[in-house]
């Protein structure tokens, strides 16, 4: 009998992490145990949970927030490369890329939407409305936001849009970080009229609806691209 080596003891534990992850007992966007419950889980001690936690870390799967703890970022390997691909993307490429995928996503999810799904859209609307007309923390308010459009895309049922976007959403919270400045009540209106009409099964209606939130959103990022172009040209 050999003593376990301490490196392979973290692994073990870092393969159980990952393994409630991509099993989605953890699912995409929730806090995962703290610390000391984690220890109490899987029987070891600080030092090994937390590095096997910070292992994930570097996979891009999970997020260390401060003050709030660790919240789960993508359910697999793969989403973390792929959010750290696009991590320094600029936000017009994002809001366009995003644009192209939740328009698609917004019709399949009017097709296919049940009963679960109806419940997540109207419970993650509400908490989004809710956090941004009030005093909510703008970081808070970024993840409602994000649930919202998370709930449509999964409402399509189809696994490699969620998986992707769910690679997005460090990049979409930075995207919505960025454009709150511009965020009014055509938001509020916007969003409900998205998820109404996913709710009504009509694809046409909710592509539509989702369509007229981007380009809410490319106006100001167009202008913002012009501005930069004519201060470029003045340096010349």
């Amino acid at each position: 009998m050999r003593q376990v080596q301490r490196s392979s003891l973290i692994s073990q534990v870092t393969a159980q992490l990952r393994d409630e992850i991509t099993s989605q007992r953890w699912p995409v966007g929730t806090r995962i145990p703290t610390e000391p419950e984690l220890c109490e889980l899987t029987g070891t001690g600080r030092n090994t949970v937390r590095e096997a936690v910070q292992a994930l870390v570097h996979a891009g799967m999970v997020e260390r927030r401060q003050g709030s703890g660790t919240f789960v970022m993508t359910c697999s390997d793969l989403g973390g490369t792929l959010g750290k691909y696009f991590s320094d993307a600029r936000h017009r490429d994002v809001t366009e890329l995003r644009e192209t995928l939740e328009v698609t996503a917004a019709a399949l999810a009017a097709d296919r939407r049940n009963d679960e799904d109806i419940r997540a859209m109207l419970n993650a609307l509400e908490d989004r409305n809710a956090a941004w007309s009030g005093e909510t923390p703008l970081a808070d308010a970024v993840r409602t936001d994000a649930r919202l459009h998370r709930a449509i895309v999964a409402a399509s049922h189809n696994a490699i849009y969620l998986e992707f976007y769910d690679s997005l959403l460090p990049v979409i919270h930075d995207a919505i970080r960025h454009h709150a400045i511009d965020h009014d009540d055509d938001y509020v209106v916007g969003h409900t009229a998205l998820v109404d009409a996913v709710i009504d099964g009509d694809p046409v209606r909710a592509a539509e609806a989702a369509r007229s939130l981007f380009h809410e959103l490319s106006e100001p990022i167009a202008r913002a691209a012009e501005v930069g172009a004519g201060a470029a040209k003045l340096t010349e």
